[in-house]
């Protein structure tokens, strides 16, 4: 059935939009905002084998440091920025926490793809270990549970979170030119926030294009599944004209749990209400494995989401919650303050994962899909939403591709190029309130791929391999040892190192004292846990 609410751009309504903003009171407010970004990374030894050392101590507590933690397994690193004004800033973060764990890692590697080398068997894979306090418990509970749910192999994939919000003056000043708004400020933000959410989710296709890196594999990712991949060497298999086989059906949407969930994007408490069932409900084959196991947890619980971090999403709305408070609940009490942009592969050309171009063009993307007319998001016109974006994760190069647009067939070339033409007024507005062209830059350079599918970076991958013989596993070691060849060229300061190891110092304090403070039993506190609801005033 055609999706009737039209995704079709309004330029006239968009740039009048644009322009009331960038010349009213708070026009300054448009550049301002924060960016924050989070990178995954194996630890792998120099040959390229998974690292089986515990995450290093110099790093800190994976429980409590705020900039180096591990995310599935102990090593899975995640690298987190603080968040900043300028993304040129944040990268210059990544950049330094890239130097400070090349200092402390021996001679270990950070595998510089999101898919991951030829892993140890699944039992051998180890999860992230977060100490003994029971919060700590809970995250390594959680973690056996995912293990049983996707299993360990898939929990190594590797990406880019792309942490995004405008300045609250942005939102303050577009609400004052909306005479129709009785919202309050902050549900008016929220609002505005699903907005660009419904946008992005019917353009993302276009970042799997332009930015996916991942469309070979290590074989050994795949034994046991039903796959339709191309051999293209005796350990590696790869999709022709695929971008992003990390964001294909190969990863969580497979899985019957979650392929099942559709959040409505329409508004906060209709995207709160599904999650939060998720959040409750019990799923009959989570309920067959139970809860523990010779008397071992082995996952929280047997619903269809252990947590709401399970849900796997490309964007997710955001609220930095309070010390032991759930997600949702900070999203239903406060609003929305920023949203995660999950989809990005990591770049293995980018010594960090991603380059500054990349994050210039998100910028004014992400601004463009706020700032747009967004219709609303009904399961219709969400289900075509994630048959394009799929599409193009797995065919997003082949010749003369077509994606659905309001139940019709589009050129995805003509899509794209519609879509830069309308963020070209966006990137503009922004370097005129910084005084360069960054951000025009970045659309000129990347728009020659939109034409030119062998200048994409999951081109670059397969003729790279190709020109090079290289398996998978040989061309990321090899771009891997590279990069970490120049982290290792450029230590830190004496003073930023010196920071960063009282940092560590302090995380590890704090991870003592958590586990000190520990007044009840792990399954009491699994229980407390559990009797979480939504609203509890309504309870």
């Amino acid at each position: 059935m055609p999706n009737k609410n039209s995704a079709h751009p309004k330029a006239s309504a968009f740039e009048r939009r644009l322009a009331a903003l960038a010349s009213g009171p708070h026009a300054d407010a448009l550049r301002q905002g924060l960016r924050g970004i989070e990178k995954e990374s194996l630890r792998v030894t120099p040959q390229g084998k998974l690292a089986m050392t515990p995450h290093p101590r110099a790093f800190g507590s994976a429980l409590t440091n705020p900039l180096i933690t591990t995310d599935y397994s102990e090593a899975l690193v995640e690298l987190i920025t603080p968040a900043e004004s300028d993304v040129a800033v944040t990268l210059d973060r990544l950049d330094a926490l890239h130097r400070f764990a090349y200092a402390h890692m021996g001679d270990e590697l950070l595998w510089n793809n999101s898919m991951p080398n030829s892993l140890p068997p699944e039992d051998e894979i180890p999860f992230g270990y977060y100490g003994t306090s029971n919060i700590g418990t809970l995250k390594t509970v959680y973690r056996r549970g995912l293990a049983l749910r996707y299993g360990r192999t898939m929990q190594c994939i590797a990406g880019i979170h792309y942490n995004y919000s405008l300045d609250e003056n942005v939102w303050r000043a577009w609400q004052a030119l909306d005479a129709t708004s009785t919202l309050s400020a902050k549900d008016f933000q929220s609002e505005r926030y699903f907005a660009l959410v419904r946008n992005f989710r019917r353009t993302n296709w276009l970042l799997m294009y332009l930015f996916g890196a991942s469309p070979a594999l290590n074989g050994r990712f795949v034994v046991g599944k039903t796959h339709h991949l191309e051999t293209l060497d005796a350990d590696t298999f790869y999709l022709p004209h695929a971008t992003s086989l990390r964001m294909s059906d190969l990863g969580y949407t497979n899985n019957p749990a979650q392929a099942a969930l559709l959040p409505s994007y329409d508004n906060l408490d209709a995207y709160l209400d599904v999650l939060a069932k998720a959040v409750s409900e019990p799923y009959a084959p989570y309920e067959a494995i139970g809860t523990q196991r010779d008397g071992e947890w082995v996952q929280i619980n047997t619903n269809v989401l252990q947590i709401e971090n399970e849900f796997y999403s490309t964007i997710r709305p955001k609220r930095v919650a309070h010390s032991g408070e759930r997600p949702l609940h900070a999203l239903a009490e406060r609003g929305v303050q920023y949203i995660e942009v999950r989809c990005l592969d990591i770049d293995p050309f980018a010594p960090t994962g991603i380059s500054l171009e990349t994050a210039r063009f998100l910028d004014a993307y992400l601004l463009y899909c706020a700032l747009e007319d967004s219709p609303l998001l009904p399961p219709d016109a969400s289900i075509e939403a994630n048959g394009n974006f799929s599409t193009v994760a797995k065919e997003g190069r082949k010749p003369g591709l077509t994606l659905q647009r309001d139940g019709a067939s589009v050129p995805m070339q003509q899509w794209a190029e519609a879509l830069f033409d309308a963020i070209e007024p966006v990137a503009k507005t922004l370097d005129a309130l910084n005084g360069n062209e960054d951000h025009t830059r970045a659309l000129v350079a990347l728009r020659p791929r939109l034409a030119d599918a062998s200048l994409t970076p999951s081109a670059r991958v397969l003729q790279t391999m190709r020109d090079k013989r290289l398996s998978f596993d040989e061309f990321a070691l090899e771009l891997s040892a590279r990069h970490a060849e120049g982290f290792r060229a450029r230590p830190l300061s004496v003073a930023e190192e010196r920071a960063m190891d009282e940092l560590a110092a302090k995380s590890l304090v704090e991870q003592a004292v958590v586990e000190s403070s520990d007044t009840e039993t792990f399954d009491a506190f699994v229980a407390a846990y559990q009797d979480y609801k939504l609203n509890p005033a309504n309870a």
